[in-house]
């Protein structure tokens, strides 16, 4: 058992003296319009919004004043100036946010209703509060879990019969449903994890670092799925995922060690093919291979297209049949590949 952590998140904006100003760019169109990059930006009769967040004040995301454009001559060095070029164009922003774990579950639940109340509004309501547009949440515990825990803890379970996420349902589905609510427009949740179950780990502990055996990776992949079904189960879609969390860190907590060239190939040969043939909404069905150096698994999609990954571990090529309703196909695997076949 580990100690508790009983944080919701760092308020920042309590201890922030920083004007943050927007313009209110009043323009024709739909708000989310993309400019063009090549389009010159004009201030034009634009006026300029400035909310203050400052600390030993009641300036809380506060719009404290409206200010107007109006010529200046070149600044001098002296000037304190920020320049700022519109047209200018780099990456996307796709979110901001913070991150949804058991211990800011277990705390909010321990609040009363009006502050809960107060606290989704503060994060999640875009008018009212800042308006978390991307959150995180993790897969099995992670260092702010108030116990270690695997949705399988059944050594050897390669089949996740013994999956279950009911663990999560106690604080932390119930919390992320209410965030949701909360949020005007909803949010992107994304997942990772701090640790495979320990039985899948060289050192047989989720703590500590140690790394995924090897035998384990088609397992390890097929759980992202099993995880990202059972949250959609819930009402709760899971937008994107990552490897690891911290993939070099040893911690005293939960943590599994990556190099970045293991993360590539766990991808490529493992979970690519899952995130690629196998959509949100789909469902595992029966699939089994009489040879243990053959493994498969197989998911129906929304669209009724059957995709069927084929694991290939062996340093020989082999070649199979796959039997469906009394008819079948021949396929080749190559040494060392992962192969998923669609049937549509």
């Amino acid at each position: 058992m580990k100690t508790n952590h009983l944080f919701f998140g760092r308020k920042l904006l309590w201890t922030t003296g920083v004007a943050l100003l927007f313009l209110n760019a009043c323009l024709e169109g739909t708000p989310n319009q993309e400019k063009s990059a090549t389009e010159n930006y004009r201030t034009g009769n634009k006026q300029v919004k400035v909310y203050l967040t400052a600390k030993n004040t009641n300036y809380r995301l506060s719009q404290i004043d409206t200010l107007t454009f109006s010529r200046w001559k070149q600044p001098d060095e002296m000037t304190p100036t920020i320049m700022v070029d519109p047209d200018k164009r780099f990456q996307e922003i796709v979110g901001i946010g913070g991150a949804l774990t058991d211990a800011s579950a277990e705390t909010f639940y321990q609040m009363p209703e009006e502050a809960q109340d107060e606290i989704l509004t503060a994060y999640f309501d875009r008018e009212e509060g800042i308006g978390y547009s991307l959150c995180r949440t993790h897969i099995n515990s992670c260092d702010f879990s108030s116990e270690s825990y695997a949705y399988t803890e059944v050594e050897g379970d390669t089949a996740l019969e013994h999956f279950s996420i009911e663990h999560d349902r106690e604080y932390r589905i119930p919390f992320i449903k209410e965030a949701l609510s909360a949020s005007d427009e909803g949010f992107k949740i994304f997942a990772s994890p701090w640790s495979p179950p320990a039985w899948m780990k060289t050192n047989g502990n989720m703590l500590q670092g140690g790394k995924l055996k090897a035998q384990y990776r088609d397992a390890w992949a097929r759980y992202y799925i099993r995880f990202m079904e059972a949250y959609e189960q819930e009402g709760i879609p899971i937008w994107g995922l990552t490897v690891q969390n911290e993939p070099m860190a040893v911690q005293t907590w939960e943590s599994c060690i990556y190099t970045a060239a293991e993360e590539r190939d766990f991808v490529k040969n493992h979970l690519g093919h899952f995130s690629k043939f196998i959509r949100p909404g789909a469902r595992r069905v029966i699939a089994s291979s009489n040879n243990d150096d053959l493994l498969a698994t197989a998911f129906i999609n929304p669209d009724n297209s059957l995709a069927i990954v084929v694991l290939n571990m062996t340093g020989q090529s082999m070649d199979y049949k796959t039997w469906i309703d009394q008819q079948a196909f021949e396929a080749t695997s190559p040494a060392h590949s992962i192969m998923t076949l669609v049937v549509e």
